[in-house]
């Protein structure tokens, strides 16, 4: 008589309910993580990018700063009522209008029928700094205005006149008489107080 030994059950090994309860528990957590850590670094790059084009406006603002009062000339000009103006007038910066003058060097790409000269205001109007460029020297006439910063909360200005002497305020007797340098104070909401120095005319 043959005797037959009782095979042995096979043992499935699996997961218990707490082991699967606390692998759920960690994969939670690294999730949680890295949804915190991936929007921390969206805010991060949003910031870097506000920033970086704010300072591109600090720059842009100075550029053209720059090359306006490198090429202004002595050049009186006339408002739309005939009245006479001096080629180059500055306030403190306490005025809306903050200074005005002529310069020289306009590109005329398009061939038009006008001067090389051109008139050139810059204004603060609810906190933003404006450049407005007049078509004609003489008269009102059409003129392009270009947002240059923004949240601006103040700009101060003086101007150093040829015996080395700082002006508040450029207003000269001889309405061709041009300041040697000015400076500019503009204070932001978002960089501080920027200090920046210009040559006028190229010091000429």
């Amino acid at each position: 008589m043959t005797t037959r030994t009782p095979r042995k059950q096979s043992r499935v090994d699996g997961f218990t309910l707490v082991e699967m309860l606390i692998a759920l528990a960690i994969f939670g957590m690294i999730t949680a993580g890295s949804v915190t850590l991936l929007s921390f670094s969206v805010r991060a790059q949003d910031m870097a990018d506000r920033q970086l084009a704010s300072l591109s406006e600090i720059r842009r603002a100075g550029t053209l700063l720059g090359a306006d009062f490198a090429q202004a000339v002595p050049r009186p000009w006339r408002d739309e009522t005939g009245q006479p103006q001096r080629s180059f007038y500055g306030t403190g910066g306490q005025e809306t209008r903050l200074f005005t003058l002529v310069r020289g060097g306009w590109d005329n790409p398009d061939g038009l029928a006008r001067s090389s000269l051109q008139r050139v205001e810059y204004r603060l109007q609810a906190g933003r700094l404006y450049r407005v460029g007049f078509a004609h020297v003489d008269g009102g006439g059409a003129a392009s205005v270009s947002s240059l910063v923004d949240e601006v909360q103040g700009v101060v200005l003086r101007y150093r006149d040829r015996q080395g002497v700082w002006q508040p305020v450029w207003d000269r007797p001889d309405p061709r008489e041009l300041p040697v340098a000015v400076e500019v104070i503009v204070t932001t909401t978002r960089f501080g107080t920027v200090r920046q120095l210009f040559l006028v005319g190229n010091g000429q």
